[in-house]
């Protein structure tokens, strides 16, 4: 177990928080829907479930949207969400996967396609970037909850795999099958987390220079606002002074 993690989520980088509320509240309320669907209603009897309703408080998401989005999935009259997985590249060869909830993929699958082509990138077919990338839990917490290695030790012992920890925040590493488990033993300790999901990490980063920097950004921005788009991962490393100068 080490704290050598570089990679950033892209869902954490500066300007990603300035997203508009009531589109980060929609896909909330959908994954919640989803995973209530899937599973039992009751967050303590359905995993997947706890975990989003978990990162919708994280959002200061009101406890009456978290509930009518649980209450929803059995009320029968839902859409019917498929999970969905793109791949391909942007600007500097970088790797990306977009991951998206959706009730209708010939919508999606344009309007990715598009992001794409019109931000110099072009979509892969399925299984063509994600052989670069591990699927891992994350669990991240504030900087605020410890300092590292407090939260390392917390970690280690709630069964965690990898700690990250930098001046934002904490990241920590689990296997896929113990994200729950280990979720749970740091809320314990720790209190409740920024987010707990599934990642891809990447088990190799690229650096991305200033002149693809601005429109790898637009990539990323254009499929974050896509109604249908869940999370987006990529395998890039931007440095502080590319981004200042991005603004």
């Amino acid at each position: 177990m080490a704290g050598h993690s570089k990679f950033k989520n892209i869902m954490h980088r500066k300007g990603a928080q300035d997203k508009k509320r009531s589109s980060m509240f929609s896909k909330l309320s959908r994954e919640i829907t989803v995973a209530a669907k899937m599973g039992m209603p009751d967050p303590d009897m359905n995993p997947r479930l706890r975990l989003a309703v978990n990162a919708a408080k994280a959002q200061s998401m009101p406890k009456d949207n978290i509930q009518r989005a649980i209450d929803k999935a059995s009320g029968g009259d839902t859409d019917n969400y498929e999970e969905v997985r793109y791949e391909g590249y942007g600007p500097g060869g970088v790797a990306i996967i977009v991951e998206a909830l959706t009730d209708n993929r010939n919508r999606t699958a344009t309007n990715v396609r598009t992001a794409f082509s019109k931000n110099g990138g072009n979509l892969g077919a399925s299984g063509a970037v994600s052989h670069g990338f591990e699927r891992l839990g994350l669990i991240t917490y504030p900087a605020s909850a410890g300092d590292a290695d407090a939260v390392f030790e917390a970690a280690l012992e709630a069964g965690a795999d990898d700690v990250s920890s930098n001046e934002d925040e904490h990241e920590i590493w689990t296997a896929m099958d113990a994200l729950h488990e280990v979720a749970k033993a740091l809320e314990a300790k720790l209190g409740e987390a920024d987010s707990a999901k599934l990642a891809w990490r990447p088990t190799t980063t690229v650096e991305v220079d200033e002149s693809n920097a601005g429109t790898l950004m637009k990539l990323v921005d254009t499929l974050e606002d896509d109604d249908d788009v869940q999370t987006v991962w990529g395998n890039y490393e931007v440095s502080d002074d590319v981004m200042e100068k991005l603004g």
